[in-house]
């Protein structure tokens, strides 16, 4: 009757206490008090994961899916720091890799736990109940609850992750060239007119970017996500926007001209001027992830060109670009603007010399970048960087706090 209840509660969005994720401390008291980590049999924790997974079935509601990715990893990070194993009541070798199997990557977290539970706790402020805190012998339902749990926050951080890259994805196909002047506004205006209202048309596909980013940004905030997170979401979204942007250029020559080059150097500085407004704490090191892109854009818009030797490229102005980007970019070049040139003959002909030498050391001669999807987190990093939380002082939703059933919840510490 009580799991019910607890079920039935924790359906509903309870919201957050002092930025505490209230459905993930009642869930984390509850098993606790009922004992439900030291049981070789229950059938709570699967209710549990299916009330996640059928609150996670609409894909594209990002504040359902920003409140319990805070949900699943507040209780992760409990379950991390409570629960410990002995050699009979952990997962044998074998029996984690079928897991990992049906429940997509699985982290070290059970297989550090051995030594995360001779890690001592930080007192009473840290997770628990009222000052009887304690590290509890998990049995194997509750060692597998957690690899569940691991998987569906896995799998929500995916979803938004991949909500965001859908948003942007189109308007990265119109940052990419810069728009034409037609001949009939160069007859109404001037060619300065044209251009200027060009560059207005640029610059408001990036200034749309960055209103979906900072709009994600707050509903991750509003949802107390952890900062660590939304760092790893919107690093893995700068480095997507490298890669298709990248790749773009590196694909069409149209692409390749100064005054493009122009344009999507004007553009990153929103990007950059973005990442500065949402700060380190949640930009991470979102900025650094473009460094292809920026670095490519910096060879099309430098001057005097052929004056450049190939050690200056490669060292001073694109030292993270290999031989096969730069010779693609270099002999694509073509400048709208002014008129010039790429690098001289000599420094093509020694590029091509030393993508012969690589072919034949069996370097890959792909000038593409891919984009990469893996999760890049693990428990035990979503542990350390997630502070210490209290779950005794977090207030109860009315439908625990009326039922006699819950009286242990109702109380706090002193």
């Amino acid at each position: 009757e009580n799991q019910d209840l607890l079920i039935k509660c924790v359906s509903q969005d309870l919201g957050f206490s002092s930025g505490r994720a209230i459905a993930a401390c009642v869930i984390y008291r509850c098993l606790l008090h009922w004992r439900s980590f030291e049981v070789e049999r229950t059938g709570v924790f699967d209710r549990i994961i299916q009330t996640i997974g059928s609150a996670i079935e609409v894909q594209d509601n990002n504040d359902k899916l920003a409140y319990w990715l805070s949900n699943s990893s507040t209780l992760l990070l409990l379950l991390q720091r409570t629960l410990k194993t002995t050699g009979a009541a952990g997962l044998t070798p074998q029996r984690r890799r079928s897991t990992a199997a049906s429940f997509g990557r699985v982290f070290s977290g059970i297989r550090a736990s051995p030594q995360s539970a001779a890690r001592p706790f930080l007192g009473s402020r840290l997770i628990g109940g009222l000052g009887d805190l304690r590290q509890v012998e998990a049995k194997y339902p509750a060692l597998l609850f957690k690899q569940q749990l691991t998987a569906f926050l896995e799998k929500i951080y995916g979803m938004i992750r991949d909500n965001l890259k859908k948003e942007i994805s189109p308007l990265l196909g119109l940052c990419i060239q810069a728009p034409r002047t037609s001949r009939a506004s160069l007859i109404k205006g001037s060619r300065s007119q044209a251009n200027a209202l060009a560059q207005q048309t640029l610059i408001a596909h990036w200034q749309s970017i960055v209103k979906i980013l900072t709009n994600y940004l707050n509903v991750l905030k509003a949802n107390y996500v952890p900062s660590f997170l939304i760092s790893k979401v919107f690093t893995q979204i700068f480095s997507f926007i490298n890669v298709q942007l990248f790749n773009s250029l590196l694909l069409r020559r149209e692409c390749c001209s100064f005054s493009n080059g122009e344009y999507v150097k004007a553009g990153l500085a929103e990007l950059e001027q973005w990442c500065i407004y949402a700060t380190e704490e949640y930009a991470g090191s979102s900025w650094e992830e473009l460094k292809h892109i920026r670095q490519a854009v910096g060879f099309l818009v430098i001057h005097q060109k052929p004056k450049k030797t190939l050690k200056e490229i490669t060292n001073d102005l694109c030292p993270v670009l290999s031989i096969q980007q730069l010779y693609r970019i270099s002999t694509m070049y073509w400048d709208d603007k002014y008129g010039t040139h790429t690098v001289s003959s000599e420094v093509i002909s020694s590029m091509r010399i030393m993508m012969t030498e690589d072919s034949n050391n069996a370097v890959s001669s792909s000038f593409l970048l891919d984009d990469d999807s893996s999760i890049p987190f693990s428990v035990d990093d979503i542990s350390k960087s997630m502070t210490e939380i209290e779950v005794t002082d977090v207030d109860m939703p009315p439908l625990i706090r009326e039922n006699s059933g819950f009286t242990f919840l109702h109380q706090r510490k002193d």
